[in-house]
């Protein structure tokens, strides 16, 4: 913010503010309070925050006592609510103990460590995330499968039109408030096109600074739920909310400049691709499938890596190939990267960022070599990251390098929050089971 909060606040009529956490799965958590009190107040809320599961569980014995945190408004991150009565604003808060050393389980600090350990070596990475959602009828009763919303035709989507214009003007309204909310935020959203289910719909961001990015990434899946409210269905982020149609993903384009150059480091002065390059596609290839659980955090995210509905099952490289996990598009020199399309949009976009651009830091570091570039499909290979949630926090939780750089305390939280939320997912019983098992066992 260019000018002092409280000339902000005024110039603008603010009469609330919304004081914003990402949490562990990326809700929003917080306080919300009069402006007439937001820069007077000692902002503080509980530690525990970041060791709540999804599903309300906490996780035990993480903490001996429950302390308070003190907030700190980044105010580079204040913006309008378009969707309230009241003029409000909202800000995201960075979380700190009392003697002023930040909380390092808390995923914008996480992403922060990260971006710290590429700026020692005088780099800067550069994201641009993609972002797919379903639009859906309103769902009142967990039991009954999920449904495409009513277009303004009438009737609902039978099935998936892959960037069909006249498939995305059946939802006009919603996607006419969608961008009126991101510019009133602030948010950088691009094109947006229809994807390949009935009633999916992805988002493209402008490239730009990882935190930023995560930081629009978490207000828009706000934006993006108000305004499909607003027209009286949902909208949703799940990896696999419908069978039988394509999972939705958070795909990530990332390249690396140079501090002192400015320039990209993936390609030479010729435009080839640099040792670097293949050290950044490397270190994906190698630890990935170790911080998979960072890129599909629950049950639901594995079922979206299905073979040959457009989600990777291995994390092969190719050019132009969508079958790979990680795709390096047609660019000239200066826009060399690399699209890791592995992440799924049910993550936490910090997190998601924070660990993509981990993997490809230790390939850098470690000056690991990308595979051979995959020509063909590579749903004709074999998977090369597990599909059981159990086996991937396994190989998480015992991998040392990850640890080292995204902290021992943040990984055993991690870890804990999965396992209850996996507990709570065996607890129930499908309507598979009762449909083949109930009478035939």
């Amino acid at each position: 913010m260019s000018i002092e909060p409280a000339t902000w606040l005024k110039e603008n009529r603010i009469d609330e503010v919304e004081l914003l956490i990402p949490d562990i799965a990326g809700v929003a958590c917080g306080k919300f309070m009069p402006a007439s009190k937001f820069l007077d107040l000692d902002h503080r809320l509980p530690e525990s925050i970041f060791i709540q599961a999804i599903t309300g569980d906490y996780v035990d014995d993480v903490f001996e006592l429950d302390r308070d945190m003190v907030l700190q408004p980044d105010m580079a991150t204040m913006r309008r609510v378009p969707w309230t009565d009241e003029p409000t604003c909202c800000v995201i808060a960075d979380c700190y103990r009392h003697d002023g050393t930040p909380i390092d389980i808390s995923p914008r600090q996480v992403l922060k460590n990260v971006l710290a350990l590429y700026t020692q070596r005088g780099l800067r990475p550069v994201v641009a995330p993609e972002v797919e959602f379903y639009l859906v009828k309103k769902n009142i009763d967990p039991d009954y499968p999920l449904e495409p919303p009513i277009g303004r035709s009438g009737r609902p989507e039978v099935a998936g039109k892959p960037y069909s214009i006249d498939a995305v003007n059946e939802f006009d309204p919603i996607i006419e408030d969608i961008y009126d909310y991101c510019e009133a935020m602030d948010i950088d959203a691009d094109s947006l096109s229809h994807e390949a289910g009935a009633g999916q719909l992805e988002i493209n961001f402008n490239h730009g600074d990882p935190l930023s990015l995560a930081d629009q990434v978490f207000l828009f899946k706000r934006v993006v739920r108000e305004a499909a409210l607003k027209h009286g269905i949902y909208a949703t982020f799940m990896a696999k909310p419908m069978a039988k149609e394509p999972g939705s993903a958070l795909h990530l384009h990332q390249s690396v400049i140079d501090i002192a150059t400015g320039k990209n480091i993936f390609s030479d002065e010729r435009g080839e691709d640099t040792a670097a390059f293949s050290a950044f596609i490397g270190g994906l290839q190698r630890y990935l499938p170790e911080a998979l659980p960072m890129f599909g955090p629950y049950v639901n995210s594995y079922r979206r890596f299905t073979r040959f509905l457009m989600a990777p099952i291995n994390v092969h490289w190719g050019r132009d190939n969508r079958t790979v996990g990680l795709r390096v598009p047609i660019s000239d020199a200066k826009n060399r990267r690399i699209e890791n399309r592995v992440a799924g949009s049910d993550t936490n976009p910090y997190l998601a960022i924070a660990s993509s651009l981990a993997c490809g830091y230790l390939g850098l570091t470690e000056n690991l070599k990308r595979g051979e570039m995959v020509e063909g499909s590579a749903y004709d290979l074999p998977p090369s990251f597990t599909r059981d949630p159990d086996h991937a926090l396994d190989l998480f939780v015992n991998s040392k390098a990850l640890t080292r750089i995204l902290g021992e305390d943040f990984v055993n939280v991690y870890a804990g929050i999965k396992r209850i939320e996996a507990e709570t997912f065996f607890q129930v019983i499908s309507p598979w089971e009762r449909e083949y098992l109930l009478l035939n066992v």
